[in-house]
């Protein structure tokens, strides 16, 4: 499995990338291989992550938004002292 997510890798690309190996994977290694069994639970895993980001974005406040869209804005620094 080689199924890497860097920066410049969206998560649903990822997915994507992900669904299409475990299909390979599985008809390569039957359906009721260990390796097709691990290939799906990374997609799971990769869903999971992406609906637990939605949930996140979805809950935060009006100052979060803003600092998401204007992060070097005077309300959104952050001082370490």
């Amino acid at each position: 499995m080689t199924t890497t997510l860097n920066a410049t890798t969206s998560l649903e690309q990822t997915i994507v990338d992900a669904i299409a190996e475990a299909r390979e994977t599985c008809d390569i290694n039957g359906s009721n291989s260990a390796g097709c069994a691990v290939a799906w639970d990374i997609v799971e895993e990769l869903q999971a992550e992406k609906a637990d980001q939605q949930r996140a974005k979805q809950q935060q406040n009006s100052l979060e938004n803003y600092c998401d869209n204007h992060p070097d804005s005077v309300e959104c620094l952050i001082y370490d002292v």
